[in-house]
């Protein structure tokens, strides 16, 4: 009977073995590394283009669609500066920077300025 454990557990470690992962990805600065930056700041309409465009061109849970003057209007009533910080922070179904981690602050708002027709 212990030997037919022992071909079990060897069974057990050689099948172990085969599944085993062969490695790991990590990305962003979560993982040691610095999240990557462009050389030049991207225009709104390529920030647009690369992280807001799902959801701002058809207004998926309420995001204001791109063009939609009086849907911008009402959120820029606050100000420029509270509609940057909505954005960089998120806001009701927005995640912060609507998941563009490798955008900054400024290439946010000049997202924002190209939604609103600013």
């Amino acid at each position: 009977m212990a030997q037919a454990h022992a071909a079990t557990d060897a069974q057990n470690d050689k099948i172990a073995e085969r599944i085993k992962p062969v490695g790991t990805v990590c990305v962003g600065a979560e993982c040691g590394g610095a999240a990557v930056a462009p050389a030049e700041p991207r225009s709104g309409e390529q920030v647009y283009a690369s992280a807001c465009t799902a959801c701002h061109s058809m207004g998926v849970l309420g995001a204001p669609k791109t063009g939609d003057t009086a849907a911008w209007d009402a959120r820029l009533a606050k100000g420029m500066d509270a509609t940057l910080k909505n954005a960089l922070n998120g806001l009701n179904a927005m995640p912060p920077k609507g998941n563009c981690v490798n955008c900054s602050d400024d290439e946010i708002l000049a997202a924002i300025k190209y939604m609103s027709g600013r």
